[in-house]
């Protein structure tokens, strides 16, 4: 047992050298995110033209490609967690962001179905190293009274990372699909956003470092001895295999996953259809994409306040946060179907839906993670949580497709509502069972505690 560890003053003024670093490392992992997104989503904007013109490949074919890269990004969610547990998330930093760039690179300049393919499940797999990498980089920077806040203003990067992609890659794809062809745009489009994430890259690789005794510097968090931790676990800097098991054998760890899996499955339902469930309630296809918008903004701000709860109010109890939150959502999904009739309402109420889903979905793979097994096990946990919740993506396009299918407008809409109504009170009844386990354990060290004092 270390005692170096057991003189961390997590009271302590941070030192100029701290908080310079401090401010790197937070840099350098927000911008690292953004720079994953601009070599995942460029794909997602060249859609149609990839399916139509000179490539011709057709929207099945598209579709095929987009669903490697989910079953790809499930599995390596688990691939990564092991590998940034073990080797630390410097290496899931630099080695997927370096690796998926090359993928782009291969986007860039072929044209068959089978190399977008084979390549894209490739690319899946490395790009989920970005979110346990990056959580697990700041895990060791953050004490335990400001994680929240902090992180949950860190966790809108990949908000950033969305805006970014569509507006630069789509300005290049619309600039050299009109100027040359369409296979020139998106030819651009793929390597104009690689470009910027080599730049990207770079700050990674001179900014960010896993935790300040890598710079010389003296540890700010007590990596040993966590008194929120409700998970048993190694709090060594690396693992074994054996070790990694432990943690996800825990039952809360796959419960977490569990509840991951209703919150992915209602983000990216909504990121995916919201704007055609407007459009067949009655709005024209303009309107309907920017009352969509309501959702992404109110959950921009939802990710905040869940950060200030955590801290200010929760006082570090991610799972009363999430518990009160997913009760929200539930009455969010709950005006949904009962205002349906009105796209403008329905747009409102998805409103509240999205502030209150936002909120859990950063804290169950960012606070969360690091609170639940400590700062060393934040990249295992991120990684394990996001894979099981991974899952949800995929089930979530093929089963509201065919709830769309062969019905009235209505009737399809009311259905996948009332999907979206069931699908948070899962998470609310997965959310009971994590805070009663999560509250035996604190009942459990309360008795611990009290006894060593008496003993003293």
């Amino acid at each position: 047992m270390s005692t170096v560890q057991q003189r961390v003053d997590e009271t302590r003024p941070l030192s100029i050298q701290h908080q310079v670093w401090r401010w790197k490392i937070l840099i350098s992992t927000y911008f690292g995110y953004v720079g994953f997104y601009l070599v995942r989503k460029v794909f997602t904007i060249c859609k149609s033209t990839l399916a139509e013109g000179e490539y011709g490949m057709g929207y099945e074919a598209v579709a095929n490609i987009w669903t490697a890269y989910l079953v790809a990004y499930m599995l390596g969610m688990f691939v990564n967690s092991f590998v940034g547990r073990k080797w630390g998330p410097r290496i899931l930093l630099l080695g997927g962001l370096g690796l998926s760039m090359v993928f782009n690179v291969v986007f860039g300049f072929t044209n068959s179905y089978r190399t977008f393919l084979v390549f894209m499940f490739f690319n899946g797999i490395v790009q989920a190293a970005g979110w346990p990498g990056t959580v697990g980089a700041v895990a060791e920077w953050l004490r335990k009274k400001e994680r929240g806040t902090i992180m949950g203003l860190w966790s809108t990067n990949y908000l950033v990372g969305n805006i970014l992609v569509k507006s630069a890659g789509g300005a290049l794809l619309a600039h050299f699909s009109k100027t040359y062809s369409g296979v020139m745009g998106v030819r651009y489009s793929f390597l104009g956003c690689t470009l910027l994430a080599f730049v990207i890259w770079w700050l990674l690789f001179f900014w960010q470092r896993t935790k300040p005794q890598d710079v010389g510097l003296e540890p700010i968090v007590d990596v040993e001895y966590a008194a929120d931790r409700t998970v048993d676990a190694s709090a060594t800097e690396h693992v074994t295999f054996m070790q990694y098991m432990k943690l996800i054998l825990n039952p809360i760890i796959p419960m977490m996953g569990a509840c991951y899996f209703c919150i992915k499955f209602l983000r990216y339902a909504l990121d995916s259809w919201l704007p055609a469930f407007l459009n067949l309630q009655g709005m024209d296809v303009g309107r309907a994409a920017y009352y969509s918008t309501i959702f992404d903004f109110a959950g921009f701000f939802g990710v905040l306040v869940a950060g200030f709860a955590l801290d200010r109010v929760f006082k570090g109890r991610w799972d009363r946060v999430c518990m009160v939150m997913s009760v929200g959502m539930t009455l969010g999904y709950a005006a949904v179907v009962t205002f349906g009739a009105n796209p403008y309402a329905l747009a409102f109420s998805f409103g509240l839906v999205g502030f209150m889903l936002y909120g859990p979905d950063t804290l169950f793979c960012g606070a969360g993670a690091v609170v639940v097994a400590g700062e060393r096990n934040a990249v295992a946990v991120a990684g394990l949580v996001n894979g099981i919740g991974s899952i949800g993506p995929v089930i979530q396009e093929q089963v509201i497709g065919r709830l769309l299918e062969g019905r009235a407008p209505e009737v399809a809409v009311r259905n996948s509502n009332l999907l979206g109504l069931f699908m948070s009170i899962l998470l609310v009844v997965f959310m009971v069972i994590i805070h009663w386990r999560v509250s035996a354990v604190k009942r459990r060290q309360l008795v611990e505690a009290r006894a060593a004092a008496q003993a003293e």
